[in-house]
């Protein structure tokens, strides 16, 4: 900056909608007086709603929050709580955070609330994971494809030659040995899928097709006893990604929300959505630069739920809840993500399991030479 120029100023509106962090002013009466943009993605609702309302017709009651509230007001001194589970029961989630509440000097009582939501650095890690679990499957199927296929056959084989010498009590069991290497066989068909490390071919996808195609899928097979609920957003701009796999990654998403219903319930629901969240950027081993994810894309169902102690490991592979289940198709979705450079999460709770595809968004060669130039320009 030269000499004698003016500071410039910018509006503090602005500084604190560009937090990622929600922040809320409260008011002594527990009127919400003004939040910031990560405050209405947080709660689902626009500052203009949240103002007309109470932040306890938010919570449920009894909520840590508001403990904490009355605390800050009565001592006239901040205090933080953290990993605290905080229930919306509008939205029909809880979301574990940090609360962060301090007076408001001069402001009559009312307090600054900030929510710092914890799971958002846990998912981080966990992509981590899933794409580390993925790479160890890859390894292994590259192994058993060549150290276990090759043997199967030639038991197979001795199996069928057998089978013309033996007795019909004994043939049983000659075919009994072809059923188990034939299934084997399939099997480790399936974990071929995560060995193909050719690099992915990406292109613009209009993600509504994809899931008006599995949709199709599903109810003509093993969904057709199902509703389907569609909540798309229809200014949604295409996504960078391969058709195909994305077919195959929403089709194991809804077979297994189909699988979690079951075929008894006369109410099963699955529920599919997409919307634009801006504001999520993972760090990717293909780029050196953080990639945005705007694009969010949900399944949701109202079976049982995914009981507590699995949900950590739910995208590992060979972890299932089913009795004949082989748990490699959660762990060829968390691939299949990875590959796009997106990320998966799943939330669960009673009759309520939504998982929650975040992924990039198609940019044409045109608007990425653009943006290039007017950075170079920006630094001029």
């Amino acid at each position: 900056m030269r000499r004698g120029e003016r500071h410039a100023t910018i509006d503090p509106t602005r500084i604190l909608n560009a937090l990622p962090h929600p922040i809320l002013a409260v008011g002594a009466d527990g009127i919400i007086l003004d939040a910031n943009l990560a405050a209405e993605i947080f709660f689902g609702s626009s500052r203009s709603i949240l103002s007309q309302q109470t932040l306890a017709s938010l919570l449920p009651f009894g909520s840590v929050l508001l403990t904490l509230i009355d605390q800050v007001t009565q001592t006239e001194m901040a205090i933080n709580e953290y990993g605290v589970d905080l229930g919306l029961p509008r939205l029909g989630t809880e979301k574990t955070v940090d609360l962060f509440v301090t007076p408001a000097s001069d402001a009559g009582g009312a307090v600054i609330v900030m929510l710092r939501e914890r799971a958002i650095a846990e998912k981080m890690d966990r992509q981590l994971t899933y794409r580390g679990a993925a790479r160890s499957v890859s390894a292994m199927a590259a192994m058993l494809g060549h150290e276990i296929k090759n043997p199967l056959s030639g038991i197979r084989g001795a199996a069928q030659l057998l089978e013309q010498e033996v007795s019909d009590a004994d043939r049983s069991l000659t075919r009994l040995i072809c059923d188990e290497t034939d299934r084997i066989v399939k099997l480790v068909d399936r974990m071929e899928a995560f060995s193909d490390r050719r690099p992915l071919e990406r292109e613009s996808v209009n993600i509504h097709s994809v899931l008006d195609y599995v949709k199709k899928i599903a109810q003509a097979g093993f969904a057709r006893h199902i509703r389907f609920i569609e909540i798309y957003d229809p200014s949604l701009p295409p996504v960078l990604g391969n058709r195909d796999q994305l077919v195959q990654m929403f089709l194991n998403l809804v077979k297994n929300a189909a699988e979690a219903i079951g075929e008894s319930r006369g109410d099963g629901e699955i529920e599919l959505s997409t919307a634009y969240r801006p504001g999520v950027r993972l760090k990717i081993s293909t780029s050196d630069e953080p990639v945005s994810l705007p694009l969010e894309f949900c399944v949701r169902d109202n079976g049982p739920g995914v009981p507590v102690e699995l949900q950590p490991l739910l995208f590992d592979p060979f972890i299932t809840t089913k009795s004949t289940g082989s748990g490699l198709g959660l762990a060829l979705v968390a691939k299949i993500i990875g590959d796009h450079g997106g990320m998966i999460e799943c939330e669960s709770y009673s009759f309520r399991t939504i998982f929650r595809v975040l992924m990039p968004m198609y940019v044409a060669r045109s608007e990425k030479i653009a943006s290039a130039g007017q950075s170079d320009r920006d630094l001029d």
